[in-house]
C-alpha cells in the first residue's frame, strides 16, 4: 500500500525495520514471559517495563508492517514512546541502580541488546519522517520552484 503520494511505505529499507523490530518484539516477549512466569517476585518493576517493551514492539511492528494512515499515527506514537520509554529507563536505570538490579530490555539504555534499543526508535522515527507524504508534497513542490 502507498500513501497520498505514491510512494510504498514498507518496501526496502522499510522490510528491513519491520523485520528488525518483529525481532525484538519476539525475543522481547519471550524474555518478558520467562522473567514474569519463573521470577516475578524478584523484580517486579524490571519485569513489568520488559512486558511493557515488548507490547511497544508488537505494536511498532504490526504498525510499520501496515501502510493505512490509521496505521502510521499508531506508528508513530508507538515509536516515539519507545524512544520515551528507553530513555527513561535508561536513565532511571544509571540513577537508581538498585531498583533496576535485574535487567530490562531498556536498561542501561538497551546495552543488554548492543543499544539498538537506543538507536532504533530514531531511526524508526526518521524513516516515517522520510515516508511521510506531507514531505514527499514538500520536496516535489520545492523542486519544482
Amino acid at each position: 500500500m502507498a500513501d497520498k503520494t505514491g510512494k510504498p511505505l514498507n518496501r526496502g529499507f522499510g522490510r528491513v525495520l519491520v523485520f528488525v523490530y518483529g525481532v525484538f518484539a519476539l525475543s522481547a516477549s519471550a524474555r518478558a514471559g520467562v522473567q514474569i512466569g519463573t521470577k516475578f517476585h524478584d523484580a517486579p518493576l524490571a519485569y513489568s517495563l520488559s512486558a511493557l517493551a515488548a507490547l511497544v514492539y508488537i505494536v511498532a511492528t504490526v504498525a510499520l508492517a501496515r501502510s493505512s494512515p490509521a496505521s502510521r499515527r499508531v506508528a508513530w506514537f508507538a515509536v516515539g514512546f519507545e524512544l520515551l520509554g528507553v530513555l527513561a529507563v535508561g536513565t532511571a536505570s544509571l540513577v537508581d541502580e538498585a531498583a533496576f538490579r535485574h535487567p530490562t530490555v531498556w536498561s542501561g539504555f538497551g546495552e543488554g541488546y548492543g543499544w539498538v534499543p537506543l538507536v532504533l526508535p530514531f531511526v524508526g522515527l526518521f524513516w516515517l519522517w522520510r515516508t511521510s507524504g506531507q514531505r514527499a508534497v514538500a520536496e516535489t513542490t520545492a523542486a519544482k520552484g
